[in-house]
């Protein structure tokens, strides 16, 4: 997740349009031009033994190189043999793919993976001791369904993310800059809500999660002034004020449980791709 305050990782109505920098790089491999947004702001960490030993055994497999070209979804998390007998890369996929931008030290994610077994997550983070971390609990779990790069997300969305290629996008707890003269390092931004609408399928979501009561404000007005997103708390339940009940997969945290120990709120904001 977009760190309990501990560092992440980090146009056209019509569907297959990409806004105008995505088709210049598609069409001409130009390199794209200087972005404002950033996905994390990197900070000491140390790795641990356990977390060493991950990298070495697991990171072959689960760690997925940055690359500045699309990548096959279906390839990425497939086993090297199908049951049938064909490799696994050239069937279509049944399984929904999600990206995760940022999940701190990897608890919440392996909660969700082992919760939607089915669900294939794509996971951003760039501080070392969170991957490592994460490798781990992908080895004590046995979880197969999570491939993490470790890069910044914006990069990963601008050049390994085809349109319409996901099904859902979490972003959990990202950093809330309280001081206002930081608001504008917030990750929440228009820029990048475009870009994530784009890479959604129709139908698919984007989950947003916060403990920050203003940052949850800033985050309710970006992703209501996205033409492509709609809000599903005000289909279902408009006595929350825009903001959804906690989705039954995310887990409260040892952080989360702290804050609302200490009369903290926490909330969620869920829209869908139109």
């Amino acid at each position: 997740m977009t760190t309990e305050h501990t560092p992440p990782a980090a146009g056209s109505t019509t569907p297959s349009t990409a806004t105008a920098a995505d088709t210049a790089q598609a069409t001409t491999g130009a390199k794209p031009f200087m972005r404002t947004i950033k996905s994390f702001v990197k900070r000491a960490g140390r790795t641990t033994t356990g977390q060493a030993k991950a990298f070495e055994e697991l990171g072959p497999q689960f760690l997925l190189p940055y690359q500045a070209s699309a990548i096959n979804l279906v390839a990425v998390f497939a086993r090297p043999t199908g049951a049938n007998g064909q490799n696994d890369a050239q069937a279509p996929s049944r399984h929904p793919v999600v990206l995760e931008i940022g999940f701190g030290m990897g608890e919440a994610t392996a909660h969700i993976a082992g919760v939607l077994p089915d669900t294939h997550f794509l996971c951003c983070e760039v501080h070392e001791p969170g991957v490592g971390a994460l490798l781990k609990r992908i080895g004590e779990q046995g979880l197969t369904n999570i491939r993490i790069c470790a890069h910044d997300a914006v990069e990963v969305i601008d050049h390994m993310l085809p349109l319409q290629s996901l099904d859902g996008v979490h972003i959990f707890f990202p950093d809330p800059w309280h001081k206002t003269k930081h608001n504008k390092r917030r990750l929440i931004q228009s820029p990048l809500v475009a870009k994530l609408a784009q890479r959604l399928k129709v139908g698919g979501y984007l989950h947003c999660a916060t403990d920050w009561q203003p940052y949850a404000e800033q985050i309710l007005e970006v992703l209501s002034a996205e033409p492509r997103l709609k809000n599903r708390a005000l289909a279902t339940n408009r006595e929350l004020n825009g903001y959804a009940p906690k989705p039954h997969y995310r887990p409260l945290t040892k952080f989360e449980n702290r804050g609302l120990k200490l009369g903290h709120g926490v909330w969620d904001v869920v829209f869908e791709r139109v």
